[in-house]
Order: structure tokens, then C-alpha cells, then sequence
């Protein structure tokens, strides 16, 4: 008779992640604590320079700090149990403290990739259309818009949370990642995962694919107006004006399709260092793109630049 060795959910998991690489544990560890940082103080500057100045009080703004909100709360969902599996020799976790990591992060990407279009959106009315920008863009579609981008990929999140931690569990419940990454989790499920795999390939098509063609589009039709513009100068202007969105689009999905269209590995030690190059590219994808959207946005734009600096002086006169 064979033994089952199923795992209940009391019993929890345990996360591997760079179990055997010590050295690498504490210099990741100082290194992602100081990108953390960076994402509160720069997101967070984003979010009152966005609230505070009246002079952004637009649509693109209002989505931007919506982004930078989404960033701070991406990444605090993931970097405080990722510091921890570095300062822990035994990292396990509870198999609802598991589920809540992985909805929030499920989460929070979904809802990006939705708001990344409805900006592209944004950018689109604002150069194509600029006459009808007033009464398309008001705030009566604007605030909608954003609010559906949180309840659609909050929404996709528990459906996947749910049907992923349905499954029954069987093996040695490690987890090869730094965090309950959902397709990390379902390699361990002894039961059938293909309505899992379905889903998430309907999910992939409705967050994923049809965001980008929305968005190709959108700057297909932003660069043939743009060539349109007889002026050099207001051509400059108007590709300003969405050449930062375009940059997080990039860097975004980019790395999304980096970290998933790239060879797998045949022979068991390739495989194994890929694995460890696996993690840390999912960790830096973390990581580095919620620290870049607010440089990226402050650097490439003078409305925001001149709020921070406003914002900075009246706080140094205030003291």
C-alpha cells in the first residue's frame, strides 16, 4: 500500500531561496533593503508632489499616482518576506501567510498592466484629440477608469489565489523562489492543474497580450500624428509628453518578456544555475522597475520636477 503524502495546509512550505549561497544572502540583503528605500522615498514623493500641487491635478497625473501607490504596495507585499528568508536558516512560511504574498502581488501586476493602457489611452486623447481631451478624459471617466484597473486585477488575483490553494500538496513543499510565486507553488500540487494552467492562460491574454496591442496601437497612432506636426519644436514637445509612459512600457514588459521567453536549460547543472538566475531576475524584476517609474518620470519630466522642487522649498522655509 502506498503512503500518502499529501500536505494539509497547516503544515505550510518552505521557501528555498539562495539556500546554499550565504555570501550571496547578506550582500542581496543590504542591497534590496536600500532599493526598498528608494521605492518608499521616491514613489512616496511622486504621491504627495501628485496630491499636494494643484498644477497636477490631471488625469496623467492622477494615473502616475495611482502607479506609484500600486509600486509601494508591489513591492511591500514581497521585499519584507524576501529580507526575511535571508537573515532565517529556516525559512517557512504558513500556508496562509503563503496565499496573501501571492494574491498581493498577483494582484498588483494585473492592475499595472490595465493602468499602463489606460495611460496609453491618456497619452493618445491628449495628442491625437487635445480639442475633445477636456470632455474624453473629465473626471468622471478618469477616476472610473483607474478604479476599474483595481477591481479587475484584484479580482483575477483571488481567482487565481483560490484555485491555486484549492489544491492539495504532496512532496517535500519547498518552494524554489524567494516568495509564494503562483507558478512556483503549483509545481508542487498532486492533483491535476489544468484548469490552473487554462486560467492562467486566459488571464496572460486579457492582462498581458491585449494591454500590449492597446498600446501598440495607441503609439502607432501617437507617432503618425507626431510626424504630422510641421514644427520641429512641437514635435519635440508633443513626444514629451508620453516619452516617459513609453520608457515604463518598455522597461515593464520588457522585462516580463525577458524573464519568461528565454531558453530553458537541458542538462541538470545548467538547469540548476538557471534556476538561481531565475530567482534573482524575478528579484530584481521586483524590485527595479517600482524604483525606476518614479526616476524615470521625475527626470523626464518638468511639471513634476518643478513640483518636488517647490515642494522641498516650502518644507526647507516651513523649518
Amino acid at each position: 500500500m502506498v503512503k500518502s503524502n499529501e500536505m494539509g495546509p497547516g503544515l505550510g512550505f518552505i521557501l528555498l531561496g539562495l539556500t546554499g549561497y550565504p555570501k550571496l544572502e547578506k550582500t542581496f540583503f543590504v542591497l534590496i533593503l536600500s532599493m526598498y528605500l528608494v521605492i518608499l522615498l521616491g514613489n512616496g514623493v511622486l504621491i504627495l508632489v501628485t496630491a499636494l500641487d494643484s498644477h497636477l491635478h490631471t488625469p496623467v497625473y492622477f494615473f502616475l499616482g495611482n502607479l506609484s501607490f500600486l509600486d509601494i504596495c508591489y513591492t511591500t507585499s514581497l521585499v519584507p518576506l524576501i529580507l526575511d528568508s535571508f537573515l532565517t536558516s529556516r525559512k517557512v512560511i504558513s500556508f496562509s501567510a503563503c496565499a496573501a504574498p501571492m494574491f498581493l502581488s498577483f494582484a498588483m501586476g494585473a492592475t499595472e498592466c490595465v493602468l499602463l493602457s489606460m495611460m496609453a489611452l491618456d497619452h493618445y486623447v491628449a495628442i491625437c484629440n487635445p480639442l475633445r481631451y477636456p470632455v474624453v478624459m473629465s473626471k468622471a471617466a478618469y477616476v472610473p477608469m483607474a478604479i476599474s484597473s483595481w477591481a479587475s486585477g484584484s479580482i483575477t488575483a483571488m481567482v487565481q489565489t483560490s484555485l491555486a490553494m484549492r489544491l492539495p500538496f504532496c512532496g517535500d513543499n519547498v518552494i524554489n523562489h524567494f516568495t509564494c510565486e503562483i507558478l512556483a507553488v503549483l509545481k508542487l500540487a498532486c492533483a491535476d492543474i489544468s484548469i490552473n494552467v487554462i486560467s492562467m492562460g486566459v488571464t496572460n491574454v486579457i492582462f498581458l497580450g491585449i494591454p500590449v496591442l492597446f498600446i501598440s496601437f495607441c503609439y502607432v497612432f501617437i507617432l503618425a500624428t507626431i510626424l504630422r506636426i510641421p514644427s520641429a519644436e512641437g514635435r519635440q514637445k508633443a513626444f514629451s509628453t508620453c516619452s516617459a509612459h513609453l520608457t515604463v512600457v518598455v522597461v515593464f514588459y520588457g522585462t516580463i518578456l525577458f524573464m519568461y521567453g528565454k531558453p530553458k536549460a537541458k542538462d541538470p547543472l545548467g538547469a540548476d544555475k538557471q534556476d538561481v538566475a531565475d530567482k534573482l531576475i524575478s528579484l530584481f524584476y521586483g524590485v527595479v522597475t517600482p524604483m525606476l517609474n518614479p526616476i524615470i518620470y521625475s527626470l523626464r519630466n518638468k511639471d513634476v520636477k518643478a513640483a518636488v522642487r517647490s515642494l522641498v522649498s516650502q518644507k526647507h522655509f516651513t523649518w
